[in-house]
């Protein structure tokens, strides 16, 4: 199913439950959004064969497969489309594996739908938003315009949300950030997910940049406080 509007921004929603998924078609729509739907993750994976979404809305429990393992196939593919899992599952362990599988933001249901649009403005706006052309610290060169990061001439392969929280922590670099000041800027003010996205994106961006040849400490956590990016 295929709804266009003007704006160009391209939305897949996954989601069996007709209910739930014919709402967020009208709201995402009205918001000018160009829709897609899928029922089943096989029909996800083939409306994803082209990688023209900007976002993905991903319900977990599909009638045809674990949503998680479509979110670890879409980024085994596609590693700058911004990935919000809303589901009915609550328990912690199922929202930290859904952002170790690559997820982006974790949304339980019942939700607001004023929330979750204001929630996919805001990824989608961060994924957009441009800094100074290039950033250096150390061995790090960062490309904000390009969305591109090398340790030396090694280029680092990082998803959207682990883009922005290195950004955020190499423009402090040297400064401790607090972990509240992370969430706020890196997810927004309106996640409600477990604060355990961010220790997942820190421990993803220290295995990146040690696989790059940089020391995996380079992320310094402080106990009680937040993250500081040592420049040295």
């Amino acid at each position: 199913m295929s709804v266009s509007m003007a704006s160009g921004r391209r939305v897949l929603l996954v989601e069996d439950d007709s209910s739930i998924g014919a709402g967020l078609v009208a709201a995402l729509a009205g918001a000018a959004y160009e829709v897609r739907w899928a029922r089943t993750a096989q029909e996800a994976r083939a409306l994803l064969a082209g990688r023209d979404a900007d976002l993905v809305l991903l319900d977990l429990g599909l009638p045809d497969g674990d949503g998680i393992e479509l979110c670890r196939d879409l980024r085994a593919t596609d590693d700058q489309v911004v990935v919000v899992v809303v589901t009915a599952r609550t328990d912690e362990a199922d929202a930290v594996l859904a952002l170790d599988a690559g997820a982006d933001d974790y949304i339980t249901k019942p939700f607001r739908v004023v929330e979750l649009l204001a929630r996919v403005r805001a990824h989608l706006r961060r994924r957009d938003a441009a800094g100074p052309d290039d950033v250096r610290v150390g061995r790090l060169r960062l490309d904000r315009r390009g969305r591109r990061v090398w340790i030396d001439q090694t280029e680092l392969v990082l998803r959207p949300k682990e883009l922005e929280l290195l950004s955020m922590l190499v423009a402090y670099a040297g400064t401790a950030v607090r972990r509240e000041q992370l969430m706020d800027e890196v997810w927004d003010e309106h996640w409600q997910g477990s604060t355990k996205t961010l220790d997942v994106h820190v421990a993803n961006l220290r295995r990146k940049l040690a696989d790059a040849g940089d020391r995996w400490d380079r992320i310094a956590t402080l106990r009680g406080y937040g993250y500081r990016y040592e420049a040295d």
